[in-house]
């Protein structure tokens, strides 16, 4: 029987999830894009809400990519509105294209997304030691930081509490307890 952190229920989907990703390095800028709109479509829900409608997304939101997503039009965007697949929140689905584009002008200004969000961090990940789950901070310096930048350039659904999430998804913080068995892993 492995120990997981214990926001980790029976959910067979929540536990592939907490047991192969969440809190594993990312450096692709597809998937580091995918992460900034799932956690952003998070925003006043559950995570499992937005997990399981994880491949409508994909599809809805052509797997993720940001040149394409950048081009979407108004008869796109009616279309994402009315998409039972994904959470139906007209300024969560518009937030997907500004992003886009702002990801687009990070390319040209940094190389990649990659290079731009890691630089918050340090470049590594910050290796915490929690014993339980009530120690996880909703945000740090770190995220706080991130969100200020990152909504002057032009970026929603990005506050501090967000991007600490998607700091622990794609890896930024190693955030599982100590007695978790993907700790010691990651």
């Amino acid at each position: 029987m492995k120990t997981r952190c214990s926001w980790v229920n029976d959910d067979p989907m929540m536990k592939c999830y907490h047991d192969t990703e969440w809190g594993v390095p990312v450096h692709d800028d597809r998937k580091l894009f995918e992460f900034l709109i799932l956690e952003g479509a998070q925003a006043g829900l559950s995570w499992k809400s937005i997990l399981s409608r994880r491949e409508n997304y994909k599809k809805a939101f052509d797997n993720f990519e940001p040149q394409i997503v950048a081009n979407y039009n108004e008869s796109k965007l009616k279309e994402l509105k009315e998409d039972r697949g994904i959470i139906r929140n007209k300024l969560k689905i518009k937030s997907a294209v500004t992003n886009a584009l702002a990801v687009l002008d990070i390319q040209e200004e940094f190389g990649s997304l990659d290079t731009y969000l890691w630089q918050f961090v340090g470049r590594v990940t910050i290796q915490n030691h929690w014993k339980n789950v009530n120690e996880l901070p909703a945000t740090t310096i770190e995220s706080e930081n991130m969100s200020r930048d990152l909504k002057k350039r032009g970026f929603k659904f990005v506050g501090p509490t967000i991007c600490y999430s998607f700091m622990q998804a794609v890896g930024m913080v190693n955030d599982h307890t100590v007695d978790c068995f993907r700790y010691k892993d990651l």
